[in-house]
């Protein structure tokens, strides 16, 4: 694919922060084992990731503002441009060495997104989006699923931590998609999670509770790809309250109504 050269600085930095990333997750099983724990070590990584990424946009780009989970935001020069960042999207799976974890990058522009990285340094898979040229993963082109029947579908979601979220309106909104849709599966890797409903991997997506930097990269990578992505209400306040529901057309809208009747205790 042609990549323009905002792109390819956001691919950069991306692939950069992910070599720092892959070199301390060969770190985390031995840590594993330490009466310490790795927990110290995992955001020595994910703030040095950061880091990375900060340093290697703005070097590009000095005048864009930037959004980023572990140091927060920064006003640029340019008001119009917004890098909006999580370094480390997916921590506790880092943490526990479970190889599903991404650097996420998006691009807002005059408050639209108009595009997304996320890379997930353990298998090496690189998607990439910007508006009106497609997604892609690895160079091939993505493209939602076509599933129709809610019946034949795999939807992921993410799942409230302890001491995170709404546990009682999880439990409700699951109960009703478990009695309408195929499967379920709850990965820990927001940005990743929109990337595989984009590639066909996961039917649709849900998640509450959510940040910025949880989604922007993989809300122009779902659209890019052909699919609807709103917030849990079915409108387009993803940045504003916290809430994401993706698919292709007739999934989203079916996940959307199963979440609605979960509102209401199922």
């Amino acid at each position: 694919m042609l990549r323009s050269a905002l792109l390819n600085v956001m691919v950069g930095a991306a692939l950069k922060a992910g070599r720092s990333l892959k070199r301390d997750f060969g770190e985390v099983e031995n840590l594993q084992v330490s009466l310490k724990g790795p927990g110290d070590f995992v955001s020595a990584a994910d703030r040095k990731a950061e880091e990375v990424v900060k340093a290697e946009l703005l070097k590009a780009r000095p005048g864009y503002g930037f959004i980023g989970e572990e140091g927060g935001r920064v006003e640029g020069a340019d008001q119009t441009h917004t890098w909006i960042v999580d370094p480390l999207d997916g921590t506790t799976n880092f943490l526990h060495g479970i190889p599903h974890f991404a650097v996420s990058i998006g691009l807002e522009r005059n408050g639209v997104l108009v595009a997304g990285v996320v890379y997930n340094p353990a298998n090496d898979e690189l998607y990439v989006a910007e508006r009106g040229s497609g997604a892609f993963l690895n160079d091939r082109r993505l493209r939602v699923s076509a599933r129709r029947k809610p019946e034949d579908c795999v939807v992921g979601c993410g799942i409230p931590h302890i001491g995170r979220g709404d546990h009682v309106q999880s439990r409700n909104e699951m109960k009703v998609v478990q009695s309408r849709f195929g499967g379920i599966r709850g990965m820990g890797a927001c940005s990743l999670d929109l990337a595989y409903v984009a590639s066909g991997r996961f039917d649709g997506f849900w998640e509450r509770g959510i940040s910025p930097w949880d989604v922007a990269a993989g809300i122009v990578i779902v659209r890019e790809a052909g699919g609807f992505v709103t917030d849990c209400d079915g409108f387009d306040n993803m940045l504003i309250n916290g809430t994401i529901c993706a698919g292709n057309e007739p999934i989203q809208k079916a996940l959307i109504g199963a979440l609605k009747e979960g509102q209401k205790g199922g």
